[in-house]
Parts: structure tokens; sequence; C-alpha cells
């Protein structure tokens, strides 16, 4: 039994003696042999840094980059690896120009959203800042820089369109998993509706962080690091020239121009006036600009072209022309009286033809015109009668793209509206209302209105004779050119095509014969046909509207002119409009006199300080 018992002492203290020995060579390896001693022993953390990708490139229709990125630094901060205690908060607030309580709230607040999660502590540091921080942030455990990109805009145009992008708010944080706090987002504009194209796939390296806060490379050769992939590049159907030009032309101004390819419904300008430096919301600057800009009298963050409703005024007897011609009320040869004591209109000889009722824009002709639209004697009740006829107008209209909403790709766009005959059976009551009522439809007054959009856009249909393609902003997206912003689908009005050609012709006598409510858009070398507009407005001074194609034969442009508290559409909208064509077709501008006048024409100027000087906008 001693025997044995000693056996099995001796045999466990060989096993003891044994391991004792392995750890202890072990051990000399890990102290003396092996040179990866030094990096276990220093290394104390690994740290998961998020590789933004750059946003894509938003180029105009030749190629000019509209929008491109700039890098900035970010100081990023993981609260469960500051060493708090021994935290020099002072020389840190120094270092980034902030004072010492604000840093200490700012760790507080990334704290209280995670441990161990990074956080912005302070976005958008300046290069020199970054260059003096990058000396001591071996003092600072648990923060590092990370790289990131803002916007920038080589040209100060298309603000409305381009929009902007700024940091993720916590709705947009609880609706979209993708972002993180400090993240950036499109906020408006095309940056908004294409942001999960333009945003890219964010990559991560993992980094391996020693005790003195220095990176010491990446973690296992890389095995588990991904690249970022940049955001695709939006090729837009602007002209950047031709939209420069328009904001030009639109200084000191209120209101909107548009300018369609007829064809293919590529936008080739869109702006609203007063607008503002795309790159004033870019940065660290952005929320201080905003506000200036939420505070402007003249309203320049809201963008009319899209979101207005205007009365159309005298350019809705266009289609009023064209629907009296498929219902077969009239015929291009109707002629009727200039009879003020219907409607109120300027002086002009009775027109004896449609295409002359367009030229002179005669309100008694139109008033005669909606009249046998509405009331066509189909039953005996004058009152059913009307909403027969006015059922019948209301389809004819929304085949023009009025009254509903154009799917332009941007988030931000108002319908305008046609009344129908529910909204005068709410307002009046069934059966006590009738065109006696309504007649101010006639002439584009009244319940009616629409958008600069949808202007442009009716224009658009008066060159194609018949058809619109729907407005859209991109062309392709990403450097294959794969895919469309837009759809490429003809619309047609209900109208027969056959019956177009006498209202254009009315368009062609007013900007080319006399008594023509459009002359001054008439543009030597190229046919343009037109038609001129004026909006009341209970506010102030009327408002001035043109829409206007050219040329007359092979359309290459569409556009809307409409110019708040201006007066007549003939006298700077139209020729307005006219330089933005000649600008367009010709590439450049010959009638510098009617440009100075176009540019001297002003509703409102701003002081040395940006302060307005003229009427606020309603």
């Amino acid at each position: 039994m001693q025997r044995s018992s000693f056996g099995k002492a001796s045999v466990v203290m060989a096993i003891f003696i044994v391991v004792m020995l392995v750890y202890w060579i072990r051990l000399f390896q890990l102290q003396i042999l092996d040179e990866r001693y030094t990096l276990d022993a220093q290394s104390n953390a690994i740290r998961h840094k998020v590789q933004y990708p750059g946003r894509g490139l938003i180029l105009d229709r030749n190629g000019q980059i509209l929008v491109y990125n700039e890098a900035v630094y970010d100081l990023m901060v993981v609260p469960g690896q500051v060493r708090v205690d021994s935290m020099d908060w002072n020389k840190l607030a120094d270092l980034l120009e902030i004072d010492s309580l604000g840093a200490r709230e700012r760790y507080a607040k990334a704290r209280s959203y995670s441990r161990y999660a990074p956080s912005v502590f302070e976005k958008q540091i300046s290069k020199e800042v970054y260059g003096r921080l990058q000396e001591y942030m071996y003092q600072f455990p648990g923060f590092y820089v990370q790289s990131r990109s803002l916007r920038r805009y080589p040209k100060p145009i298309a603000a409305h369109v381009l929009g902007d992008v700024g940091e993720v708010s916590q709705e947009e944080l609880k609706a979209a998993p993708f972002y993180k706090p400090g993240d950036y987002i499109g906020k408006s504009g095309l940056e908004k509706y294409y942001e999960e194209v333009l945003r890219g796939k964010k990559g991560v390296k993992v980094v391996m962080v020693d005790v003195l806060n220095r990176e010491k490379g990446s973690y296992k050769d890389g095995m588990y690091d991904s690249l970022a992939q940049q955001g695709e590049t939006l090729y837009t159907t602007l002209d950047a020239d031709l939209q420069a030009y328009a904001e030009d032309l639109m200084q000191g101004k209120r209101g909107s121009v548009v300018a369609i390819e007829p064809g293919t419904g590529e936008v080739l300008a869109l702006v609203s006036a007063p607008t503002y430096d795309p790159n004033l919301l870019v940065g660290r600057v952005r929320s201080r600009n905003y506000g200036n800009l939420m505070k402007d009298s003249q309203k320049p963050l809201f963008n009319r072209a899209l979101m207005s409703y205007y009365p159309p005024g005298s350019i809705f007897k266009l289609p009023q022309a064209l629907i009296g011609l498929q219902e077969g009320v009239i015929s291009p040869y109707t002629g009727f009286p200039c009879d003020k004591s219907l409607i109120g209109c300027h002086e002009h000889p009775d027109a004896e033809s449609l295409s002359e009722g367009i030229r002179m824009s005669c309100n008694p002709y139109f008033y005669q015109v909606f009249k046998r639209i509405i009331q066509q004697g189909k039953v005996p009740n004058i009152f059913e009668d009307s909403r027969i006829g006015l059922a019948r107008w209301d389809e004819y209209m929304r085949s023009f793209g009025l009254g509903t909403r154009l799917a332009i790709d941007l988030l931000d766009v108002k319908g305008g509206y046609i009344p129908d005959t529910a909204f005068y059976d709410r307002f009046y009551g069934r059966k006590r209302w009738a065109f006696s009522t309504i007649y101010s439809l006639s002439i584009g007054q009244g319940e009616v209105s629409l958008v600069p959009l949808q202007m442009a856009n009716l224009a658009a249909v008066m060159a194609n004779r018949g058809y619109y393609v729907t407005p859209h902003l991109v062309r392709a997206v990403g450097d294959e050119g794969l895919g469309s912003g837009g759809d490429t689908v003809r619309h047609y009005a209900l109208v027969d095509r056959r019956y177009f050609d006498p209202v254009v012709k009315g368009m062609y006598e007013a900007v080319h014969l006399p008594r023509g409510t459009a002359r001054r858009a008439e543009l030597p070398g190229v046919v343009v046909c037109g038609k001129t507009g004026t909006s009341e407005n209970p506010h102030g001074e009327d408002h001035a509207v043109f829409i206007g194609f050219a040329p007359m034969d092979r359309p290459r442009i569409a556009v809307s002119v409409f110019l708040e508290n201006s007066g007549f559409g003939g006298t700077w909208a139209a020729p307005l409009g006219s330089l933005l064509i000649e600008r367009y077709l010709n590439g450049k501008v010959e009638r510098k006199e009617l440009e100075s006048q176009v540019r001297g024409f002003t509703i409102f100027e701003r002081d040395a300080e940006g302060r307005i000087i003229g009427p606020p906008a309603h």
C-alpha cells in the first residue's frame, strides 16, 4: 500500500513538473523569443473604424460638375475607452477651441448613447485644429480622428434642385438603421430623393491601438476589413450654363423659370427666385445660415417652381381652345365680338378667328368658348347641364397634366388645383351653380391654380402637339449610365393632334404679328411660339406669366416664366423667356440691350448687409 501511494504521488509530481516546465518554456518564448510579445503587451484595444464613402458626384447634362466632395475630419469618441479620472478636459477643449464644460457635456451625451459605439465629439474640425490635435492624441485614450467628406458646389447655382446634406436627425435614425449619430443624409432636393444611390456603402477597418492611443496597424492583416464603396454618380438633365443664366436674369425678382426639352421631358433649368448659394448650407455654418435664410422675408428656401399655387391667367386659354375644338363647339374660324359687358378686357379689335382670339388674348372670346363647353344643352336643367359639362372639362384638363402632381424626381412637388363638380357642390350645393357661377375659369382666374412646373409642361404639350413626357431631372445613374430618373412614356391629352395646329398658329401670331401680346418674345432667326398671361393678385400688383417653345416645327425647348408683382406678362416675362430660348439655342445672347433691360427690372434689392429693400413676399 505504501509503495502504491508513493507511486501515485510520484506520478502526480511528475505531471506537475511537466506542466510547470511547459508553462515556463512558453513564458520564456513569450518574453524573450517571440516578437509578438511587444505587440501583445502594448495592445489593449481593438478599434472598428468606419470607412465613410464619398457621396456620388452630381453632373449636368454636359458633364460639368455640379456637386463634389471635400475631405474633412470628425473627432470621434468611444466613451468606454476614455480614462475619465486622468482625462485632461481643459487641454482637449483648448485644442478644439471650445470650453471645458462643453467638452464634458459632449462626453456625457456620447456615453448616454453607448459606452462602446463611437460617437461624434467634434464634427468638421479645421485642418489647423487637426494638425495640432494629432500631436497630442496619445494623451486622449478613447478619442480618434475620422475622415469624412462634405459637399462642395463649384458654381453657386441650382440650390433648390440639388438640395443639401445635413446631420441625421433622431427621427431619421429611428426610420433607417443604416445611419448612426453624426452621419450625414440628404435633406432636400436630389440629395434627398436619390439618397440611397448617392450615399454609397460604408466600409470598416479594424485596427489595433496601444495604451498610448496609437494605431498599431490592421488587426489580423485586415481579415475583417471591408472597403467603402463610393456613391453612384448622378447625370442630371440640367444645362448648368442655362441654369446660371436664368438665375442671373431672375436677380431682384420673385418667381420662377422652368425650361424643358419637350420630346424627352428633361428639365434644362429650374429656378426659384430668390435663390441662395448652396455652399451656405455646408459645414459648421449650416445651422446659422439656415436660420438666416428662414428669417429672410423673401423666402429663398421656398421652391416656388414646384410649390407655389398661382392663377395661370391667360395661358389657360390654350387648353380652353383645344377643348372647345375637340368638343366641336368652335372651329378655327369661329369669331366673337369683344363684348366687355361679359367680362373685362383691354382695347383691341374683335377677334374673327381662334388664332386672333389667342393672339390678342381676348377675354370675352374665351368667355364664350368656355360657356359653350360647359353649357351644351345636353339636358334641359341648366344646373345639371353645367355639371355634365364641367365633369368632362375636368377630364380634359387633367389629361394635360394639370390638377395632378407631376412625378418629377423631387419630393416637395404640388399638383395645382383644377376645380371639379364635387368642389362646387360642396361650396354652393348641388344644382345651385352653373356657368354664370364659374365663368372666371375661362380666363385662368377664380378657383384654378397651377404651379410653374405645370406651366412649362403645358408649353411642352403644345410643342409636342398633344403629349408630354413626365418632367425629370436625372437622365442616368452610375458610371455605366444605367437607369433613368424619369419615365419616357408619352402621356397624351384627350385632344386630337389636328386641333393643335390652329392653337399653335395663335401662339405664333402672338409673338410675330401686330397686336400680339407676346411681341417682346420675338427672336430674330428663330420662330418662337408663345402666350402671355396676367395672374390676378389680391395682395398687390398682378403677376406676369409667359409660356412658349421654339423652334416652331422641331421644338428643342419649352419654357415657363412667372414673375410675381410684375404686371402684364408681355412686358417682362415674355422677353425673359425669349432670352432663355436664345441662350439655349444659339449658345449666346446678342440682344444686349434687351438683356440689360430685363436685368434692370427688379422688385426688390438688398443693401450692403443683405437686408431687403422692397416689398416682402406674400
